[in-house]
């Protein structure tokens, strides 16, 4: 199946890239995982991930947890965890809808990164959930095309500390400020509710807006 879609292709045409753009679908991009992507796919503690939904309306989302977020199973698969969140379900849902995603990692320390396009599916009961405590479903991608990207304008940064949201090895994580804004305390899924008052009490979304401002989430 030929990579670039025609509107890709035209423009390319009009920048004179076609043939740079043939090259390196010939020299970098590949329909499976090799092992320096595996190597650096599992070293990383987040990615991003971009999805579609039936609209065509795309989304993109931070993906976060402890490294190894993405698991390589082989060549042709990845596994990675839906985590809980603010209950849109936007990145999980387009899955389920048109299953097209793709994943970009980076690493801002080097600067390096990896673009990996798949199909996926959402797995309830996937033995692979082991890997993941506290996860409420799997991700399941089989990889259509991996390939390095280039590194030159991202910009360099030092890593500070891992979140204290990922989930510990019991599955635990400590409960988000979020979930104490007032206005959500009626809507909030049967195990959060009420937790609100033993959690520090409820607030207004100013304050919630503040904690964000202070770098408290």
């Amino acid at each position: 199946m030929e990579f670039y879609t025609d509107s890709q292709r035209e423009v390319q045409a009009k920048f004179d890239c076609r043939p740079l753009a043939d090259r390196l679908t010939e020299t970098i991009i590949v329909d499976a995982i090799e092992d320096f992507h595996r190597e650096f796919i599992e070293s990383r503690d987040f990615f991003f991930l971009s999805t579609v939904n039936g609209r065509g309306e795309p989304t993109v989302s931070y993906k976060g947890g402890a490294v190894g977020l993405v698991t390589v199973l082989d060549p042709q698969t990845v596994v990675f965890p839906n985590y809980d969140g603010n209950g849109m379900f936007l990145s999980m849902g387009n899955i389920a809808e048109t299953a097209k995603i793709g994943l970009l990692f980076i690493d801002f320390e080097t600067p390096n990164r990896i673009r990996i396009q798949a199909t996926a599916r959402l797995v309830d009961d996937d033995p692979e959930m082991q890997r993941y405590p506290g996860a409420l479903q799997l991700v399941r991608a089989s990889v259509d095309s991996v390939y390095l990207n280039c590194a030159r304008l991202i910009h360099q940064h030092t890593r500070v500390e891992t979140s204290p949201y990922v989930p510990d090895a019991a599955g635990a994580t400590p409960y988000p400020a979020w979930k104490r804004i007032d206005i959500v305390q009626d809507v909030l899924r049967p195990g959060d509710q009420g937790r609100a008052d033993d959690e520090g009490g409820v607030i207004t979304t100013a304050q919630y807006g503040e904690k964000l401002a202070a770098g408290q989430s």
